[in-house]
């Protein structure tokens, strides 16, 4: 359970530091270049086992972490992991980094979608309107993009919209199955399985071609594994120390940092369809987040007074 204020205020700074780190990453992956996705995804899986073998090592946890009842459970969510991976750094690689970025936040109302058609999870009229409101906003800061007809990368933003949305998907996908991973495995299990699940499956798509590295492109790379390990880390402490929905909505400040990095680092500077876009998702986002809250407060009254059985 979390801790009292200290610690809650401790769990939004980390989430805050996890989602500055992932940002960091999104920055290394887009700084490297255009290059086959299955080659990024190897380098950010692979240099990512590093900082997560530091802390299994320092719990104590290192000789028990790949312990499982479920090895295919871990493999079905390593492998939809990947594919969203893939599609993330397509979409990274070929649009501004506030569009990559808010483009993922399709990610939690596509939960919902699929939670109620796959799951059967009871999702009422006020969720299901955050969630179409939520992709209409999706839909304009898609828009400008999906309407360029040729030009110079015309192209090029259209598929990394497309991709974006594929990748936000497969995210979608691998958040119920991970779901169902934690009723019985460990989080340092679940992290762990996918690292090395991830780090075989990109090593599968070398006989699609790989491109050579310049040094620069190397130490990109390698940036990106390392932030995308110490981000998982910051995050796993963060839900540690205070409630998920507490946590939670301070994933949107990756929508600032993501503005300020993209205009600082590659001259982005977002258009009206992007912020207004962004702020629709958000806004969506946070208010399915706090009514998951408020229906996981009303449960757990109804169980408090529900007779014994």
């Amino acid at each position: 359970m979390p801790g009292p204020s200290g610690n809650t205020l401790r769990g939004i700074g980390l989430k805050v530091l996890s989602v500055s780190v992932f940002v960091a990453m999104s920055a290394c992956i887009k700084a490297a270049g255009q290059l086959p996705a299955g080659q990024i995804v190897f380098f950010r899986a692979f240099f990512a086992i590093f900082p997560i073998l530091v802390m299994l090592a320092w719990r104590g946890e290192l000789a028990t972490a790949l312990r499982t009842s479920n090895p295919l459970g871990h493999i079905a969510r390593g492998t939809i992991g990947v594919l969203s991976m893939g599609f993330t750094f397509i979409a990274l690689t070929r649009l501004p980094l506030p569009e990559a970025i808010m483009l993922n936040y399709a990610q939690p109302l596509l939960v919902v979608l699929f939670s109620a058609v796959f799951l059967h999870e009871a999702v009422r009229a006020y969720r299901w309107t955050a969630v179409i409101v939520g992709l209409v906003g999706v839909v304009i800061i898609s828009w400008p993009n999906l309407s360029l007809s040729g030009g110079e990368g015309g192209s090029e933003r259209s598929f990394g919209v497309i991709a974006a949305f594929l990748a936000a998907t497969f995210s979608a996908v691998a958040m119920l199955l991970v779901r169902r991973l934690v009723h019985t495995e460990r989080t340092p299990t679940i992290v762990m399985w996918f690292s090395l699940t991830a780090t075989v499956a990109s090593l599968l798509t070398i006989p699609f071609g790989w491109s050579p590295l310049a040094p620069s492109q190397a130490a990109f790379l390698i940036c990106a594994g390392i932030c995308g390990g110490v981000a998982q880390i910051l995050m796993t402490e963060a839900y540690r120390h205070a409630e998920a929905s507490t946590v939670a909505p301070f994933e949107y400040t990756s929508m600032i940092l993501g503005i300020v990095v993209g205009f600082l680092a590659f001259g982005d500077v977002p258009t009206v369809y992007t912020i207004v876009g962004g702020l629709i998702v958000v806004g969506a986002g946070i208010f399915i987040i706090m009514r998951e809250r408020r229906l996981g407060l009303e449960r757990g009254k109804a169980r408090k007074v529900a007779p014994p059985q």
